[in-house]
This record gives C-alpha cells, sequence and structure tokens, in this order.
C-alpha cells in the first residue's frame, strides 16, 4: 500500500505475547465515486433478496480484498475496508503481514507474501478464509466480518488449529482443549497440519 494511510492503534498483548487487539484507525482518501461502494453492496444485497445471496456478496466482498492486497491496490482496499477497522491477532508478531499491508508499512512493499485463499465459508455477517505458504510453513485463518457491505473487523490467526462454533450473542475466544467440544463445530481450519510443526488450537464462537 502506499504511504497516505494514517494508522492510530490501541494494542492489548496477552500474556504469551502471541496474541493481542488493535483498532485500525485508518484515514484514508475516499474518491467518488468509489465513496459509495456501502450504498451499492447494500442495494445488491437488497436486490439480492435471500440470504444465501448475501453471504455470497460478502464473499465476493472478501475476496475482492485479498486481490486488493496482493496487488498493492491501496484505491480499491478504501472502498472494501471500514475506516476503523478492528484487528484481532493471534500467532508470532514476524507474520503480521495483513496489518503492514494495510498501515502502509514500507517492510510490506519488499514482502513478498501473498494472501492465497484455498477455502471460504459464510455465517451470516462472518466470513472465514484460510490458506497456506508450505515454503514458509505458514498457515493462516482470517474470520471476517462484514456489516452493510463494509469490512468492519478481522480476526487474524497465524499457525493455529482453529474451530468455529455456534454461540448466540458471543465472539468468545477460548482454548479449543478446554471443553467446548459441547458447542456444535461449524468449521474447522484443514491447513493448519500442513505446516510440519504443532499448533494451538482455539475456538471462535460465532
Amino acid at each position: 500500500m502506499d504511504g497516505r494511510h494514517v494508522i492510530q492503534q490501541k494494542t492489548t498483548p496477552s500474556s504469551n505475547g502471541r496474541s493481542g487487539s488493535q483498532t485500525l484507525r485508518c484515514d484514508l482518501p475516499i474518491k467518488p465515486p468509489f465513496g459509495c461502494a456501502r450504498e451499492i453492496a447494500t442495494q445488491a444485497e437488497k436486490q439480492d433478496g435471500s440470504a444465501e445471496d448475501a453471504d455470497s456478496s460478502s464473499k465476493r466482498l472478501v475476496l475482492a480484498l485479498y486481490d486488493a492486497l496482493n496487488s498493492r491496490d491501496s484505491d480499491a482496499v478504501v472502498r472494501i475496508v471500514a475506516a476503523d477497522l478492528e484487528w484481532w491477532f493471534h500467532g508470532p508478531p514476524s507474520h503480521q503481514f495483513l496489518m503492514r499491508m494495510l498501515t502502509g508499512d514500507s517492510a510490506a512493499a519488499a514482502d513478498t507474501f501473498r494472501f492465497v485463499p484455498q477455502s471460504i465459508a459464510s455465517f451470516g455477517s462472518t466470513v472465514i478464509v484460510e490458506g497456506c505458504d508450505a515454503p514458509r510453513a505458514i498457515a493462516w485463518v482470517h474470520a471476517w466480518t462484514v456489516t452493510d457491505g463494509i469490512i468492519t473487523h478481522v480476526r487474524e490467526y497465524f499457525n493455529t488449529a482453529l474451530t468455529v462454533t455456534r454461540f448466540d450473542d458471543s465472539d468468545e475466544i477460548v482454548p479449543a482443549s478446554s471443553g467446548t467440544g459441547r458447542l456444535p463445530c461449524v468449521w474447522e481450519s484443514s491447513v493448519s497440519g500442513r505446516v510440519g510443526k504443532s499448533v494451538p488450537g482455539l475456538v471462535l464462537a460465532i
């Protein structure tokens, strides 16, 4: 991304240094007619007229973001991501590729890492995407929240075996070994085993 991004960050590190949350305040220059992306996406969802079509619209939006990130197209990112994207991360700090791309960090321009989605699923406003860079022994999962045709929140996991469950009115993250097996599992990561080493497990309740 270019240097036009102004980001304010608030960080809450975890005790093990692997995870934390940051609110990314992105003051990005939105140029007409692209500033009306929210209205366009919302109208498209209304025209679709069904939850299935709305899910498809959210998937297309998220896939468009990956295309924009991999091509370093900052104008397209502006049209897709909320100005104050909330970002939660679990993994080694060296793997914060997404944040560097979104904030225009100079290291991102020299980094060759690309997010190549290998599977995508949606559950209401949540879109789950995963991928794997086998040569680097990196597996990743993103849980995006789409609100009114704009991406407003992302939970990012690197080298983590993620299980997604249905649990009303909760976005709690708990260790996979904490006895949550009684909750209905709706999605499990399939690429975390390809990194050639043991990885921690987490449960995301949506």
